[in-house]
């Protein structure tokens, strides 16, 4: 059977606006999440198990977020939840083969486990609607202006999930007979008699609501990771008649560096740190000097791919330590704008960059002043692939 997903991304999140102390303008969906935005995350959680993923939304970050992954082009949302589900299933109704079961879920729910979503597809062989819930455990108090009023026993209660699953025709005709509002897609089915089976949730499917949450989402997504540290060093001897380009910067100075690229050593050198931690060579073997293509290019481009390989691994940043070993010119000065453009680059926080400088005490090369040396060190975090 043709499986199609929906990820409703046209939310705002005004519960996470007011809880948030971060400033940021971007909703929640779009936050960074160990690297990733958390709509990104969603979406390759359910893109495994469907033929066809359609976003839901109109914020111009969703393009974005969700760049290179194999997903229709987003549909625009609508006022409220029940709107952008109906505009959703109305284009996958123009598909040259629409699906036969549809799946619904929350772009803010990034770490759905791969079981969750297959155990919810496994069911809709035997019924036309299935949500994955968890049960309530808790004692349950009915409040009002702050005094409990009633007990509510908890037997039978469960805490709905996403992504809920559905029959396509029946979801898409209930869509278009009723266009009042429901909490959820489930709810249209109940309304009309129809019945809706409940499989196992998981604790680890949080729904960003809050910005506690964002904490309890990294406590899912770090425990199947494992650090990784990485060590660079590089050399460039000083050469007349070229920029002196370090850490992504131009540096004023009588003198450049010698180098096939911009010969920016700092970045090099990182390069290679982050490299060496996910094993994968160094900065030679992505951008060979032999090829005419790196001739005088920008650094910058070597370390967003580096940036690049470390997310496309599953993995994050957690921070990066450069040290410039030189007489001059002074690194001091410069310290600071380095950081936040080795950070921009790298896509994380300043906070977890250093950029710091030392002599040599006149001795050796740097200490007579023909070149620059650089170090860095590394550390990441990366899945553990179960791999000796």
């Amino acid at each position: 059977m043709r499986i199609a997903a929906l990820l409703l991304a046209a939310g705002r999140g005004r519960r996470f606006d007011a809880s948030s102390q971060s400033g940021e303008n971007s909703s929640k969906q779009f936050r960074m999440l160990r690297g990733k935005p958390v709509i990104r995350r969603a979406a390759e959680a359910l893109l495994p198990h469907v033929d066809v993923l359609l976003p839901v939304g109109d914020d111009p970050l969703l393009a974005d977020s969700l760049e290179g992954l194999d997903i229709l082009p987003p549909v625009s949302g609508g006022a409220e939840r029940h709107d952008s589900v109906r505009n959703g299933l109305e284009a996958l109704a123009k598909l040259p083969e629409p699906p036969d079961l549809v799946l619904v879920h929350d772009g803010a729910r990034p770490c759905v486990p791969a079981e969750v979503v297959q155990n919810v597809i496994n069911a809709l062989k035997t019924h036309e609607g299935v949500i994955p819930a968890v049960a309530v455990i808790d004692t349950i108090k009915k409040a009002a202006d702050g005094i409990i009023v009633d007990t509510v026993p908890r037997d039978g209660l469960w805490r709905a999930q996403t992504p809920q699953g559905f029959r396509f025709g029946t979801l898409l005709e209930l869509h278009r007979t009723h266009r009042d509002a429901r909490t959820d897609d489930a709810a249209l089915l109940e309304q009309a008699g129809h019945p809706v089976a409940i499989v196992e949730g998981s604790e680890d499917n949080i729904k960003l609501t809050v910005a506690e949450d964002l904490m309890r989402l990294e406590g899912v997504i770090d425990r199947n990771l494992l650090p990784r540290v990485g060590l660079g060093y590089d050399v460039h001897a000083f050469e007349e008649g070229r920029k002196l380009i370090l850490c992504g910067i131009e540096v004023p100075h009588t003198k450049g560096l010698a180098g096939h690229s911009d010969a920016d050593v700092g970045i090099h050198t990182l390069c290679d740190a982050i490299y060496g931690a996910l094993a994968e060579g160094d900065i030679g073997r992505h951008f060979p000097p032999s090829d005419n293509e790196w001739k005088d290019m920008d650094s910058a481009r070597f370390l967003i791919h580096a940036g690049e390989r470390i997310r496309e691994r599953g993995g994050f940043l957690v921070n990066a330590d450069v040290t410039l070993i030189c007489e001059r010119p002074k690194i001091g000065p410069h310290a600071e704008v380095m950081r936040n453009r080795l950070a921009d680059l790298l896509k994380v926080s300043v906070s977890r960059i250093s950029v710091k400088a030392t002599t040599s005490e006149r001795l050796g090369f740097t200490g007579r002043e023909e070149g620059i040396a650089a170090t860095a060190a590394v550390s990441i975090m990366v899945p553990d692939t179960g791999e000796a």
